[in-house]
């Protein structure tokens, strides 16, 4: 059941793990595209800009969604470019296997942020697998991995 102790646990669980779940996914894509020599521009949040630091962009409602957009690939294949879709989900999942694997070895305690991160990180991996077109026609990551197998190209920018 739902209490006023749980509002903490919620503000706690959307305003700073969401959003580190977030950066580990966009830090998926945006590792694997500058291996293959992309240039790069990603956010987290929506809404008006905040701050910049390199090539994040931060934004007001930073606790909502994340992209990242890369550009001039040196090694522009087909391959190339499902990698860079696919890299998002499996650095979540690293990430939800390293967790455990410390919980598992005592070096991190049992806590709900860790819950809730692994939580999270598995959402992000299904729906950015999830094939489907958002309202303004983007692409989620399994729908761009599935546009650049059958069509050859990759649609910018990536979720």
């Amino acid at each position: 059941m739902f209490t006023l102790h749980d509002i903490w646990t919620f503000f706690l669980a959307f305003f700073l793990t969401l959003p580190l779940v977030t950066i580990v996914h966009e830090a998926g894509h945006v590792l694997v595209a500058r291996i293959f020599g992309a240039k790069i521009k990603f956010a987290i949040g929506t809404g008006k800009k905040l701050f910049n630091i390199g090539p994040l962009e931060v934004n007001r409602m930073y606790f909502m969604e994340g992209w990242c957009q890369y550009t001039e690939l040196k090694y522009n294949t087909v391959w190339s470019h499902v990698l860079i879709y696919l890299s998002g989900s499996l650095f979540n999942l690293i990430v939800i296997l390293l967790m455990n694997f410390l919980i598992y070895q005592g070096v991190f305690p049992v806590h709900i942020f860790f819950y809730q991160f692994v939580y999270f990180s598995v959402y992000f991996i299904f729906f950015s697998l999830f094939p489907y077109r958002n309202g303004e026609g983007k692409p989620s990551d399994g729908q761009a991995i599935y546009d650049v197998i059958k069509y050859g190209k990759a649609e910018d920018p990536i979720d």
